[in-house]
């Protein structure tokens, strides 16, 4: 009957790990006791892999529709093929995110991909915008995940195990703050997934280190921009995330850091980072599919795209 509280921190999905910060922090500053955190998608009406098409052009996208950055697919292959040029990145080191995600998929009934992939099917996939094939683009999907965010004294009594918010931050790189195509950065900066600062942050917050990390739950628009996420939450050095990936480390089953664990956005569904966060609780509650044993900690991350950016970390 009565709404205390209401904030938006983004319309996509760069704010979705920190949406339960956002929320937290009102129950901590006693602006509410209980925030229900919502995302819905229907991609239907508009669809992501059309973005910039779908609106009229102004003077400001002209700058970049006609130059063919017409999604973020072509976007962020411009990162992609930056990343590869710098570091030495291989399309079978994109090709890697893509099994592995897809292999946890497999097991896991939500999914929407339930058919096995393997090295070829990947790359005789239709080229979409080079280095990017079909399988390095995540799915669009329709779909809405809800979180409930409540104090810890009342979450002891409730029904369903909690999941404790141990961090949660947002924001991002000012520089990435440029980013979706206005690519006006330093190199450095361009070649990232411009989440060096909100890992800096979410770390400190937490009192952790990527080495206390259990499972991750990495926002997998694109499989290049899993490798360099990875990089600037400091599970590898910049520039290998390429070869961290090949190493089998982010794999569920013999991997340091097991990533997407039910299969993430290029398999089991697009919601816009929210399905992470779904997955992430039920691993910390020990109810996954694909469950990590003695998980204790959980990463989420919001999608690289335009300020702001996030990441969250859930303890059990």
């Amino acid at each position: 009957p009565e709404i205390r509280f209401t904030a938006t921190l983004t319309g996509a999905g760069g704010g979705s790990a920190g949406a339960l910060g956002l929320a937290a922090s009102a129950i901590v500053g006693g602006l509410a006791r209980t925030v229900v955190v919502v995302c819905g998608v229907q991609q239907a009406v508009l669809r992501y892999g059309t973005y910039s098409s779908s609106h009229p052009a102004d003077p400001y996208s002209s700058f970049y529709l006609y130059s063919g950055l017409v999604s973020p697919g072509q976007a962020f292959a411009l990162l992609a093929r930056r990343h590869m040029h710098l570091y030495g990145t291989t399309r079978e080191q994109f090709c890697e995110v893509s099994l592995s995600t897809r292999l946890n998929a497999l097991s896991n009934p939500a999914a929407l991909m339930k058919k096995p992939m393997t090295k070829e099917d990947y790359f005789n996939a239709p080229m979409i915008s080079d280095p990017h094939c079909l399988f390095d683009f995540c799915l669009e999907s329709d779909g809405a995940v809800a979180a409930v965010v409540t104090g810890s004294e009342r979450a002891k009594d409730l029904k369903q195990k909690p999941a404790y918010i141990l961090a949660s931050t947002q924001g991002g790189s000012g520089d990435w703050g440029r980013s979706l195509y206005w690519f006006n950065m330093p190199d450095d900066v361009f070649a990232s997934s411009g989440h060096r600062t909100v890992a800096k942050q979410l770390y400190e917050m937490a009192g952790v280190g990527p080495k206390d990390i259990d499972v991750a739950q990495i926002y997998d628009h694109f499989t290049s921009q899993v490798i360099m996420q990875l990089e600037d939450y400091g599970f590898c050095k910049r520039g290998e995330g390429g070869p961290f990936v090949a190493s089998g480390a982010i794999r569920y089953k013999g991997g340091s850091i097991p990533l997407n664990t039910d299969g993430g956005q290029l398999s089991c569904a697009y919601i816009w980072g929210m399905s992470h966060v779904k997955e992430a609780v039920e691993q910390i509650r020990g109810t996954a599919v694909n469950q990590v044993k003695d998980a204790e900690l959980c990463l989420v991350t919001g999608g690289p795209s335009n300020i702001p950016m996030s990441g969250l970390i859930l303890r059990r």
